[in-house]
């Protein structure tokens, strides 16, 4: 069990060496895109929310 253990953590040792981390500015650059996009899909769920709420009260 200790060795299975012991195989699984050298394995994820030499996995996280294959990983290509971003650079700060891509961090940023990504960070921003998401932020951008989360402003834009609330604004279309609003823009929506609005709209059928006045479709509804028409109805009704």
């Amino acid at each position: 069990m200790k060795e299975k253990i012991k195989n699984f953590a050298l394995d994820v040792v030499k996995e996280m060496k294959k990983v290509t981390w971003p650079t700060k500015e891509e961090l940023k650059e990504s960070t921003n895109i998401v932020i951008v996009m989360c402003l834009i899909m609330a604004l279309f769920a609003y823009v929506i929310d609005i709209a059928v709420t006045q479709i509804l009260t028409g109805i009704y």
